[in-house]
């Protein structure tokens, strides 16, 4: 728990103050650039001065963003900053967010109600979609696409939790509608199913080849054997 007032006057959200450095106490603020006449200040989040140095700074998240420590000349106090490019996502009304993967999870998650989908599942989903649209080098993306970067992930999860969420997201009006889509995931499993008996018979007949070698040489072994003993008679 935090002992210390941290009220401030402009908006920073605090995503971890659970560790202690050697020293001071550390806070790992986000997004709390402030634009100034001479570049980008970060303002101290102890004592409030409108400047700060940076001592070290990292790459995170794979390269999405950087992390950097920063010191105060004023009170001495050290913290981290984090900053991230934005990916915005275009709504059909013509404005404009930035991509959330929050409400990724949200919506999934009521796919999900009373299927064996755990948090942590739904996280990793929420990574899969960002990692597959920012993968695309677009600053803006329309809203539609991110449902659809949903679709995929979300059918290798759950094929109940997946059909509750296409028959919204594609507006499904009549039973048809429904039975074209489990037609759809039908002939897809059998096909993946297809594919893995393939493998295993390809397996088998390999091992069997094998096995055939290895038998036919031991057997080449023990006639030569057998020959050397009546020689030595």
């Amino acid at each position: 728990m935090l002992s210390m007032d941290l009220r401030f006057s402009v908006p920073w959200t605090t995503i971890s103050s659970s560790y202690t450095a050697v020293v001071l106490l550390q806070i790992v603020i986000k997004n709390i650039l402030m634009r100034a006449a001479g570049g980008d200040r970060v303002y101290c989040p102890y004592c409030r001065h409108q400047d700060s140095r940076v001592i070290d700074s990292r790459t995170a998240e794979d390269g999405a963003a950087i992390r950097r420590r920063r010191s105060c000349p004023e009170c001495g106090r050290r913290f981290t900053t984090q900053e991230t490019v934005i990916l915005m996502v275009g709504k059909r009304s013509g404005a404009t967010e930035p991509f959330n993967r929050d409400k990724i999870v949200s919506g999934v998650r009521r796919a999900c109600q009373g299927r064996p989908v755990t948090e942590d599942q739904l996280a990793i989903l929420a990574q899969r979609v960002e990692d597959a649209i920012r993968s695309r080098g677009l600053g803006e993306v329309p809203s539609h696409e991110v449902g659809l970067a949903i679709l995929g992930p979300l059918r290798a999860l759950d094929e109940v939790a997946y059909l509750r969420f296409a028959s919204v997201y594609r507006g499904f009006e009549s039973l048809d509608d429904f039975e074209a889509e489990i037609a759809a995931l039908r002939a897809t499993r059998d096909e993946k199913w297809r594919s893995a008996l393939a493998e295993l018979d390809r397996e088998h007949a390999a091992a069997s080849r094998a096995g055939d070698t290895g038998e036919s040489g031991g057997q080449g072994k023990a006639a030569a054997w057998q020959a050397a003993g009546r020689n030595g008679t």
